[in-house]
């Protein structure tokens, strides 16, 4: 997939091992920088929920976004950046043709 970055802020954040760390700490830069390098190897959202099964989409105030786990309550944020966002007949999205993903942030969603 590509990977796009909603802030400036947080792209420099997770685009280099000594920026995640001074941003993230050594711990959770160390899961943020393997959930990009996971994102990049898959060729679609459908492929990276099969590698990280605990990706998914969130409701209430962050509906449209989806989390995936790192460590402890911190979660991966990010979107479906394709446009448009491919859906299937349910109006449901099409996860095997989400191209492009936007990191939005790392947060504690609980």
């Amino acid at each position: 997939m590509n990977i796009l970055f909603s802030t400036t802020k947080i792209a420099k954040a997770c685009n280099s091992g000594k920026a995640r760390t001074i941003a993230f700490g050594p711990e959770r830069a160390v899961k943020v920088g393997l959930r990009l390098d996971q994102m990049l190897a898959s060729d679609t959202l459908q492929v990276f929920k099969l590698v990280h099964p605990r990706c998914h989409p969130l409701t209430g105030d962050r509906a449209g976004q989806w989390s995936a786990d790192l460590d402890g309550p911190y979660r991966l944020i990010f979107e479906v950046a394709d446009d448009p966002v491919p859906v299937l007949g349910d109006e449901s999205i099409n996860l095997a043709e989400v191209r492009k993903v936007r990191i939005i942030n790392v947060a504690d969603t609980h």
